[in-house]
């Protein structure tokens, strides 16, 4: 019975999920692939890999999804979280593993983030870890396993059994800011985060899903809701109309000129805005029900 299983979530993700689940391959892990309803191969590019899929009926966003394959993921001791645009590099299983029994504190470990240029991400501050965070303007980046403010969603390792204590992700949550959120609920519960340098991985960024119209308006409003409701669930200033005041003229511009990039961007932001300020919730919105699927 294997220790780790991976949970890929995907949503017209054809075009990624060959090269992740073929690092996974290499890697020994297996793949417990979560559909969101997708209307491209996906799930057929799963299941030629070998993967166990779960499918959903339609879309229940990054958390829900999450939360299912992990619930599926029976036989696991620890889950590896990933998007389907994320490609790890290999031995990065091994030194995953190796850090968590020498981190027995660690609730989660990540890999080194590279990005598609090249760069090294990491984030050393997060809007819900005001604790351990580099003085505004400087960014210092960690040179070898480093415990962080924030570990991306992109790809995470966390015992299955601490994740369903905890409750896995918020399940209110459609799209962004589900890391932070768990991030500060296992720092809470006396957990570190783990940065494991030796560990690498590469992230496709905005590469998990294919492009598709009104993606960006879509996007843009799941980033202003989710940002107001995290805030006010840890007693943090309300962004929204501050999000509102700015997004909204900038919108209604880019609608005078045309400019159809620009008004679903600053449209979508403001409207997620307007939607917290009148207490509309992101589920109601996607239409989904309360209740996570089993």
């Amino acid at each position: 019975m294997p220790s780790l299983v991976a949970i890929v979530v995907t949503h017209d993700s054809a075009h990624a999920l060959p090269g992740c689940l073929a690092a996974l391959a290499a890697e020994h892990v297996p793949a417990l692939v979560v559909d969101n309803a997708s209307r491209d191969a996906s799930v057929a590019v799963a299941e030629a890999a070998g993967a166990q899929v779960v499918r959903n009926a339609r879309n229940e966003g990054y958390g829900r999804a999450n939360n299912r394959g992990v619930r599926a993921a029976t036989h696991a001791e620890r889950v590896l979280v990933l998007n389907p645009d994320v490609i790890l590099r290999p031995g990065t299983v091994d030194a995953l593993l190796v850090a968590a029994r020498a981190y027995p504190d660690a609730g989660l470990l990540a890999p080194r983030l590279v990005e598609p240029d090249g760069r090294f991400f990491y984030q050393p501050r997060s809007l819900l870890a005001p604790y351990l965070t580099n003085r505004k303007g400087r960014r210092s980046l960690p040179e070898g396993d480093a415990c962080a403010p924030f570990l991306s969603g992109a790809c995470l390792m966390i015992r299955r059994d601490l994740f369903l204590a905890l409750g896995g992700f918020d399940p209110n949550l459609f799209l962004f800011y589900e890391d932070d959120d768990l991030c500060r609920r296992v720092a809470d519960a006396g957990h570190a985060l783990v940065h494991v340098h030796g560990a690498q991985a590469l992230h496709g960024r905005g590469r998990s899903s294919a492009l598709e119209p009104g993606r960006v308006f879509r996007t843009r409003w799941h980033q202003a809701w989710s940002r107001a409701y995290v805030s006010a669930k840890y007693g943090l200033s309300d962004p929204s109309p501050g999000m509102l005041a700015v997004n909204a003229p900038k919108a209604a511009l880019a609608r005078l000129i045309g400019h159809r990039a620009l008004w679903e961007r600053y449209g979508g932001s403001a409207a997620g805005a307007l939607a917290a300020l009148r207490g509309r919730s992101a589920l109601d919105h996607e239409g989904l029900d309360r209740e996570e699927p089993a």
